[in-house]
């Protein structure tokens, strides 16, 4: 199945969206299928589904079963009438898709693809580290700045030179701790297309004094265009247990122009690997996130500027990894400087 957390209103305050699941060219509404599978779409009936994905992951396995009982009922029918249900049913195309978690527990970014380490470090002259090849190593990103699909991004204020990161995230699914990689996989839920934006400047900023990435990275994080749940990767997939990876070609793009093509199967450390080490010592949750880190050539970092220059506003950049669709956003125009303004 593919979940996505939509809204009607984009201009709506404080709306953070309500889970659907898609069937063809519509959007399902999650608690509306789940009324109507208990036989009334009475909005004071009791829901036997969740009105967010977030919330659908921490009920576990037992919503999903309702999940996929209802889903299957809603698939025998026909989309007209579907659409003719109240609250039940929307055309693509007439909702506005936010993150597919709008508030994850925890963001952990991962450094996993050796290509992406190699062109990176080598841009200043630098080697591979030897404690690259030793653990996976992550930093956590910001829960509170994430974009979904065709939403615009502020262009970060004090840099002057943004970039994109061409990612794939795997989203954990039931809580656990000390997870052995070889049992990982069975932890994620699902899978969605990551762009973890950079403002390079202010990275190495930061970065000079051995602390970071911080104010480079958190001003933005796009998720989408929706969640993959894993049985619908199957086709793609390549080994088992601690060694799984999927065939699946990734590109990027700027106003059409095709600048990044990559595998994910290329990738150094595996998810499961991933899930065991960020599990050490501590507790994942449900709706928690780990980012894959950029694949190799997967940002303008590494193409450095005599093949594309840094992106300013409204440069387009699509994103899109075969399985799960084409993630699009636009650069806008920094939001004004309120420090700038105030009285002193």
């Amino acid at each position: 199945m593919k979940l996505v957390t939509y809204v009607l209103n984009p201009t709506a305050p404080c709306d953070e969206g309500r889970a659907g699941v898609l069937l063809n060219s519509l959007v399902l509404d999650l608690a509306a299928l789940g009324r109507l599978a208990a036989g009334s779409l009475s909005a004071g009936s009791e829901e036997p589904l969740p009105s967010t994905v977030l919330a659908l992951l921490q009920q576990g396995a037992a919503a999903w079963e309702r999940l996929r009982a209802a889903f299957a009922l809603a698939s025998q029918r026909e989309p007209r009438w579907l659409q003719s249900q109240e609250g039940l049913a929307y055309p693509l195309e007439q909702v506005h898709l936010r993150p597919p978690i709008p508030t994850p527990p925890t963001i952990r970014d991962f450094f996993a693809f050796e290509a992406h380490v190699r062109n990176a470090r080598a841009r200043s002259g630098l080697e591979v580290p030897p404690q690259w090849y030793q653990i996976p190593v992550f930093y956590f990103s910001n829960t509170s700045a994430l974009y979904g699909h065709d939403e615009a991004i502020p262009y970060p204020r004090h840099s002057q030179a943004l970039d994109y990161e061409l990612e794939m995230a795997a989203v954990i699914g039931r809580k656990g701790q000390d997870i052995a990689a070889e049992e990982a996989a069975d932890y994620i839920a699902g899978y969605m297309i990551m762009n973890d934006w950079s403002a390079r400047d202010l990275q190495l900023q930061e970065m000079a004094v051995q602390l970071g990435p911080a104010k480079g990275k958190d001003f933005a994080t796009s998720f989408g265009p929706c969640l993959v749940t894993p049985d619908e990767l199957q086709p793609y997939r390549r080994g088992s247990g601690a060694h799984e990876r999927f065939d699946l070609p990734m590109r990027a793009r700027v106003n059409g122009l095709l600048l990044t093509e990559a595998n994910f199967q290329e990738i150094h450390y595996t998810f499961p690997q991933m899930i065991e080490r960020a599990s050490q010592h501590v507790r994942l949750r449900p709706g928690d996130i780990l980012g894959s880190g950029t694949c190799g050539g997967g940002c303008l970092l590494e193409l450095g500027q005599e093949r594309h220059r840094w992106l300013v506003a409204g440069d387009v950049v699509e994103l899109e990894i075969a399985g799960l669709g084409l993630l699009r956003n636009t650069i806008a125009a920094p939001p004004p400087d309120r420090a700038a303004h105030q009285s002193p």
